[in-house]
């Protein structure tokens, strides 16, 4: 989120911003809030620019509702940068706070990820606006006829942390499960404590640990233009394949599609970190990068893995063969269970066979050896001979 300006080609020649949209999935008293306490350090300068702004915001509207009608209102203060967005935001607002943002990235911090609701407007547009957020070059904004309305057309950046119990985040996904946020996210978790085990103990973030993190916000701050890392780019070209040979092992469509933008998720971390750490490469960056893709890896497929699949095969419609004649693969003379049967081995019911039938005849495609109707359920001692 303080990376501005700043764009990393990934090894596909596209030329990405670094977007991470993190979920975290855990138990019920897992200690999901153990992520808090970090990222407030990360977020310190951005909150205090924040807390400027939004106080200029504040006086702003005080002045307007003092002068109410009057015609001589001033305009809406420049420059109000305000990144970390509430995670009750309407559609709206978030388009507005984009727009004033002037292409720094917005953030906001989760307790629960259906706090996304207040974003969703018509039709689940919080599901949209995550997936656009990590599309290089998107439009988003919207359009209306009112002079106090929103009329914006912006390049969403947005990026953001949410934690959630499995159950409840399994539920919140499951209607867009193949339409792309699930592998554009990238998902961790808790592993899950055994009865009676001891309570974790964190870390202390201190005065200390802020002065140690300033240099890498710095550095991050500094940076503009087209990074290039030799070193992070060949890191996803040796990832890229290991994926590839394991999907052509384990014969998984499903960890194939989730891999690829996986590994662009690897590869936005990597430039990050190699960023902050003042553009130099370290071993420990590549260790942390292997391990965290596999890590993301293995969670969307613990989490989501098989309901993909379902809703895959739910929702496939694509026909494995061209249409086929019925006719063509009966035999010279063939009887009414004959017909009935293959009529079911092809996905047809069984009540339209004496309709069929009749039509056949009518046409001229069949004829009937015996006399009895085919109005009638026939026995397996009529048999039919095809006419040509």
């Amino acid at each position: 989120t303080h990376l501005w300006r700043t764009k990393f080609r990934y090894i596909d020649n596209v030329e990405h911003e670094a977007t991470l949209m993190t979920c975290l999935l855990a138990g019920t008293g897992a200690g999901k809030s153990c992520v808090q306490k970090p990222i407030d350090f990360i977020m310190e300068d951005i909150r205090k620019r924040d807390a400027e702004n939004l106080k200029r915001e504040k006086e702003w509207k005080d002045e307007m509702m003092r002068k109410g009608a009057n015609k001589d209102k001033r305009k809406r203060p420049e420059n109000l940068i305000i990144q970390e967005i509430d995670a009750d935001m309407t559609n709206p607002a978030f388009v507005m706070r984009t727009a004033e943002a002037k292409e720094h990235f917005l953030y906001t911090s989760l307790n629960e990820i259906d706090q996304f609701d207040a974003l969703k407007g018509s039709g689940y547009q919080q599901f949209r606006i995550m997936c656009l957020a990590f599309d290089p070059g998107n439009l988003y904004g919207q359009t209306r006829v009112g002079t106090q309305s929103v009329t914006e057309r912006v390049t969403i950046r947005f990026n953001w942390n949410a934690s959630t119990t499995i159950h409840k985040g399994i539920r919140y996904f499951k209607r867009v499960l193949t339409d792309g946020p699930v592998s554009r996210i990238n998902f961790c978790t808790i592993p899950e404590r055994d009865i009676g085990e001891d309570i974790p103990v964190y870390g202390t973030y201190d005065e200390d640990f802020r002065n140690s993190l300033k240099p890498y916000i710095d550095n991050l701050c500094m940076a503009s233009g087209l990074v290039e890392c030799k070193e992070a780019f060949h890191l996803a070209e040796v990832l890229k394949d290991e994926n590839a040979e394991f999907s052509r092992l384990s014969q998984d469509r499903v960890y194939e599609n989730l891999s690829f933008r996986a590994n662009v998720i690897g590869y936005l971390k990597a430039c990050v970190l190699y960023v902050a750490n003042g553009y130099q490469w370290e071993p420990e960056i590549e260790d942390f990068i292997r391990w965290s893709e596999r890590y993301d890896l293995y969670c969307k497929m613990r989490f989501f893995g098989d309901a993909i699949k379902k809703a895959e095969r739910d929702g496939d419609q694509e026909s494995k063969k061209g249409p086929m004649s019925i006719l063509a693969f009966l035999p010279d003379k063939f009887s009414y269970q004959q017909v009935e049967s293959l009529r079911l081995k092809n996905d047809m019911n069984a009540k339209g066979t004496a309709k069929m039938l009749r039509n056949w005849l009518h046409r001229g495609y069949i004829e009937k050896e015996e006399s009895d109707s085919v109005t009638q359920k026939l026995s397996d001692s009529v048999y039919f001979k095809t006419h040509y």
